[in-house]
């Protein structure tokens, strides 16, 4: 059956996707396959232990504020739990901060730690809380995202891991970013 999966994802053309000459290496890829099946086993053991050394190693960080999933969904609701401990993501106009024009500071919703002030918050039009800068550099990691096909920068607390949302390059001047964050992740202190 991996076998049969293997040729079917070989023999899938994305022609939007890749160029002809990442096409030709799959073509290639696909005749080492099937003239060399004893090895595709081991190619395909080889690739799944790198795919799960990588998970592990992203999952074992330590942060200043660790706790269960059991401790955590006690604190959150189901909503907060999903986006910041499971990386998901509200839908677009339906968080409580993404048309918010109070004055405050955002901060997380799992630790506590501030995260933006609201003097940085614009109208990105995507229908998510969006920043142009956190309070401090240090208050947020950037990390790679490769999820649904594309390349983002995933955006977490750093005191606790957070996941809060993504930033992207096309925000406003100063920074020329748009840190597009999830409602569920952020409590707002007005002031």
């Amino acid at each position: 059956m991996l076998h049969y999966r293997i040729k079917r994802l070989l023999n899938f053309k994305p022609n939007f996707l890749l160029s002809k000459p990442v096409y030709k290496n799959l073509k290639s890829l696909k005749s080492v396959f099937t003239s060399k099946q004893k090895y595709m086993k081991q190619f395909l053991i080889l690739v799944l232990s790198c795919c799960c050394v990588l998970v592990t190693n992203a999952q074992t960080k330590k942060y200043p504020v660790t706790k269960t999933d059991a401790e955590w969904r006690k604190q959150l609701t189901a909503e907060q739990f999903t986006v910041t401990r499971k990386k998901g993501t509200e839908r677009a106009y339906t968080g409580v901060y993404w048309d918010n024009h109070q004055t405050g500071i955002y901060k997380c919703v799992c630790c506590g730690q501030e995260l933006f002030n609201s003097a940085t918050k614009f109208e990105s039009g995507t229908g998510w809380p969006s920043f142009w800068q956190p309070v401090k550099k240090a208050n947020v990691e950037e990390l790679t995202d490769n999820s649904y096909g594309m390349q983002r920068t995933e955006v977490n607390c750093s005191r606790c891991g957070a996941h809060l949302g993504h930033v992207f390059d096309d925000g406003p001047k100063p920074t020329g970013l748009r840190y597009c964050m999830n409602s569920a992740s952020l409590i707002f202190e007005k002031k």
